[in-house]
C-alpha cells in the first residue's frame, strides 16, 4: 500500500518584544531565517507588525514536510538562537498547519521551544469540499446579484479579477470560519 503524500507545513508563531528594541528583534529574525534556510526543506520564512510600534511579530516559517521541520526544529543551530532572545522576546502562540484544513481545525497552541508534533488529522477531502461548496455558494450568489451587474461593462478577465479580489478575503476571513464552526461535529466524524 502506498503511504500518503507528505504535505508542507507552515508553523505560525506570534511574539512579542518591546517596540524600542525593534531593530534588535529585525536583526534576531533575520538571523532566524538565516540559519533555516541552511536546512534541507525549507520553503520560505516572513513576518509583519500588525502597526508601526506594535509589540507584537507575527511570523511564518514554511518546511516542505513534518520531517523537515523537525530536523530544524530538535537543530542546536535553533536552540541557540532561540537562547540568543532570551530576555527580549516572548514567545505567545504557536500554531501549525499543513494546507487548507488550517480552515477546519481550531488553532493548536504548543510551547515554542518544543519539538513539532504532527498536525491534526484533517477531515476527508471530500468533506473538506462540500464544506467549501457550503459557504462559496450563497457568496457566489450574492457577488451575481450585487456586484457583477456593475461590471457588466468589463471584459471578462477584469470582472472576474474584481470578484475573486472581493470574494477571496470574504471567504477566507468571515464564511469559511463560520462554517467550519458549524459543521465541526460533521467534520470530525
Amino acid at each position: 500500500m502506498e503511504s500518503p503524500p507528505q504535505l508542507a507545513v507552515t508553523v505560525a508563531i506570534t511574539r512579542r518584544v518591546d517596540p524600542a528594541r525593534a531593530a534588535e528583534m529585525a536583526a534576531w529574525v533575520r538571523a532566524g531565517a538565516s540559519l533555516a534556510e541552511a536546512f534541507p526543506g525549507f520553503l520560505g520564512t516572513g513576518w509583519v507588525r500588525p502597526e508601526v510600534g506594535s509589540s507584537e511579530w507575527h511570523m511564518l516559517y514554511r518546511f516542505a514536510d513534518a520531517e523537515a521541520l523537525r530536523d530544524w526544529e530538535e537543530s542546536e543551530q535553533r536552540k541557540w538562537w532561540l537562547s540568543s532572545a532570551e530576555g527580549f522576546v516572548e514567545h505567545t502562540r504557536v500554531e501549525r498547519r499543513t494546507g487548507i484544513e488550517g480552515w477546519f481545525d481550531p488553532p493548536v497552541e504548543r510551547e515554542v521551544d518544543q519539538p513539532s508534533s504532527p498536525a491534526p488529522a484533517a477531515p476527508p477531502r471530500w468533506k473538506q469540499a462540500v464544506t467549501i461548496w457550503l459557504g462559496f455558494f450563497p457568496v457566489s450568489l450574492l457577488s451575481a446579484i450585487l456586484l457583477m451587474p456593475h461590471l457588466d461593462s468589463l471584459n471578462v478577465v477584469l470582472k472576474t479579477l474584481i470578484g475573486t479580489l472581493v470574494l477571496t478575503p470574504i471567504m477566507t476571513y468571515l464564511v469559511l470560519p463560520r462554517v467550519t464552526k458549524i459543521l465541526q461535529p460533521w467534520l470530525r466524524r
